[in-house]
This record gives C-alpha cells, sequence and structure tokens, in this order.
C-alpha cells in the first residue's frame, strides 16, 4: 500500500463544507470519503480534480432550523432534512470535548442504526476519523460533525429479535444460517436503503443479530467478520448492482476499524454486533450464494490495483479498493485483492 498524504484534505473539506448529505440523484454524497479515501492511497494530487469532475452532482445544504436538544435527540433521528440542525448539534459538542469522547458517546447512542443510508453514514464517520487520528485541524472536526450528522440523519434500525440465539456461534457458522429472501419474493425498490424494508416482512430476519457472540477480542472478530464479507462479495457481485450492493457490507466494516481505536469495549462490541446485522441484511436482500471458497490469486500488487482505482474514478471503487488493501495489510487473504480486481473488472471507468 502506498504510503498516505493529508496535503489536499483540508482544502478538500473546505469546498465540500456546503453540501448536503445527498446528491441529485437522491443517492448518498461520496465526496469527502473518496477526498480522503485518496489521501489514504498516497494521491493527494488526485483529490481536487475527482472533486471538480463530481461537483455537478452535489447539492447544497440545507439552512439550519430549530435546534437539536441534549434531552428531545431521540426524537430527530433519521429526519434527513435536520442534516444542517444535527451538524450544528455536533459541531457545538466538538467544541466543548475532545473528538474522541464525542465519539464513544454517539457511535454508542447511533449503533443501532448501523445501516443507516446503506452504511454511508458509518462510512463517513470512519474515513473522517482516520484523517483526525493523522492531524487534527478544524477542518477534520467540522467533518466528524458531518460525518455523525449523517449517521444521525439517516437513522434506521433493522428488525432485531429479543431473543438472542440459544447458542452464539463462530462467524463463518453463523453466516451459514443467515435466511435469504426468496429471489421471487424479492421486490424492486430503487435502492439499496429501500430494498432493505422487505425485512419488515421477513421474520425470519430478526434473530440474525444474536446468532454471534461479540464479547471476546474486538480485532480479532472485526477481522473475521471483514473477511466474511469480502467473501460473500465474490460469490454473489455478478453485475454493477450487486457490486456496489456487497461493497458497502465491506467498506462499513472498515470504517469501524478506524472507529474502533478510539471508543470503549463496551461500544465497539456493539457496534460490531449491529455491522454483522447490517451485513447479513444485504446478504438477505440481494444474496443467492454462500461465501465464495476457492478464490483465485490475484496477481497484482496493491500499488498496480491503486492506480487502477484512481484511473477508474468511480467514487465505490476508489473507496473498496483502499478498504480492501487496508485489511490485507493487516490480517492478509486472498479475497482482499480478489474482490477488488472484480469491481474493478464490473463497474466501469468514470
Amino acid at each position: 500500500m502506498p504510503t498516505s498524504n493529508y496535503a489536499s484534505l483540508d482544502g478538500a473539506l473546505e469546498a465540500l463544507a456546503g453540501s448536503d448529505i445527498g446528491l441529485e440523484n437522491g443517492n448518498s454524497n461520496h465526496a469527502p470519503m473518496v477526498a480522503e479515501a485518496l489521501c489514504a492511497m498516497g494521491h493527494p494530487q488526485a483529490v481536487i480534480p475527482w472533486i471538480a469532475r463530481y461537483e455537478e452532482r452535489l447539492v447544497p445544504r440545507p439552512p439550519a432550523g430549530e435546534p437539536i436538544r441534549a434531552d428531545t435527540w431521540r426524537s430527530a433521528l433519521g429526519q434527513r432534512d435536520r442534516f444542517t440542525d444535527w451538524a450544528e448539534l455536533f459541531g457545538e459538542e466538538l467544541r466543548q470535548a475532545s473528538w474522541p469522547e464525542v465519539l464513544d458517546r454517539w457511535a454508542g447512542r447511533l449503533a443501532p442504526g448501523f445501516c443507516a443510508a446503506a452504511t454511508h453514514g458509518v462510512i463517513r464517520v470512519g474515513h473522517a476519523v482516520r484523517s483526525l487520528a493523522v492531524t487534527e485541524t478544524s477542518w477534520r472536526r467540522r467533518e466528524l460533525a458531518d460525518a455523525l450528522a449523517s449517521w444521525a440523519a439517516t437513522y434506521r434500525e433493522l428488525p432485531s429479535s429479543d431473543r438472542e440465539a440459544a447458542r452464539p456461534m463462530a462467524p463463518h457458522e453463523a453466516i451459514t444460517k443467515v435466511p435469504v429472501i426468496a429471489p421471487h419474493q424479492r421486490r424492486s425498490l430503487g435502492n439499496i436503503t429501500a430494498s432493505l424494508a422487505m425485512l419488515d416482512d421477513f421474520p425470519e430476519f430478526a434473530p440474525v443479530i444474536g446468532l454471534i457472540d461479540v464479547s471476546g477480542d474486538i480485532a480479532t472478530l472485526l477481522a473475521e467478520l471483514t473477511e466474511i464479507f469480502a467473501r460473500i462479495f465474490l460469490a454473489n457481485a455478478h453485475d454493477g448492482l450487486t457490486t456496489i450492493v456487497f461493497i458497502h457490507g465491506v467498506t462499513s466494516l472498515a470504517a469501524l476499524g478506524s472507529i474502533i481505536p478510539y471508543i470503549s469495549g463496551t461500544t465497539a462490541g456493539s457496534a460490531l454486533r449491529f455491522a454483522w446485522q447490517s451485513g447479513c441484511a444485504l446478504y438477505a436482500c440481494f444474496g443467492t450464494s454462500a461465501m465464495a471458497e476457492d478464490i483465485g490469486r490475484c496477481t497484482q500488487n496493491a500499488e498496480t490495483l491503486v492506480d487502477r482505482a484512481v484511473a477508474n474514478g468511480d467514487e465505490h471503487v476508489i473507496k473498496f479498493t483502499e478498504a480492501c488493501l487496508r485489511r490485507d495489510g493487516l490480517a492478509p487473504s486472498p479475497a482482499y485483492r480478489a474482490a477488488v480486481d472484480r469491481t474493478l473488472s464490473t463497474i466501469q471507468r468514470r
């Protein structure tokens, strides 16, 4: 993996400061996340030109409305039009306390809504946290406020059963127990977030959250889950839609890996439990096959894959490449480079 270089990040965040969390087409604004990922991969010179190409898709953030108060914040969860109000709340908290303290408090509160906006909320927080861990600046603190606001404004919980599994399992066994909605019973609802609503009418899914035990070593469990969902990706990513869907099962866990060093063990365990549930939700709604077992070796090195991703230019390709190569460096698996190669072959250059 090339050496990171954050020389252009603050300028990029300043340029993006007036943008909303959504794009003209209603999908999530990926620009701050891509800017950070390009810096993490050692390509700061690519950030501003990439933003210039993306800029026509951005829309301005809404004006601030009624302030969100500390005693009524729950009623504002999931209200996308209150993104600016949420950002102001988090901005004020970050002026009053250190960013790890604010992060721990709100990661715990927001963890049940891990799947918010197809996990883009937590992914954006992960990118913001990593940049702050490199150097704390006013623009990076502001981006953490916006990232937390994106999670809160799009907050959504998945169906969960209060009944725990009789015997929590190892992740590799648990994934085989996840029920999948039969393809002929699926409804095309326009995007990932809307499609997850199918689970409201699929009671078999609710107990999934209790299938794994999160009381052990968090770093080890995170590595296991990330590799599992990379293998789920390889087994189920066959076209543009499914590639983008299953990318999020990996990038959300990679983002959580950036957050975990700065939150308590209790908060981390809760977040990982809901991360598992969110990855399983994508599998239940869009998957057809279990994990890929026999994986062909990708012969290209990390630098080549990074160069291909930067040249491709797609926001999902860039973020997925960075996430997979980072996880491969921490806990090597042939699944990661194979997944990057698959994505580069499936999603066309922008």
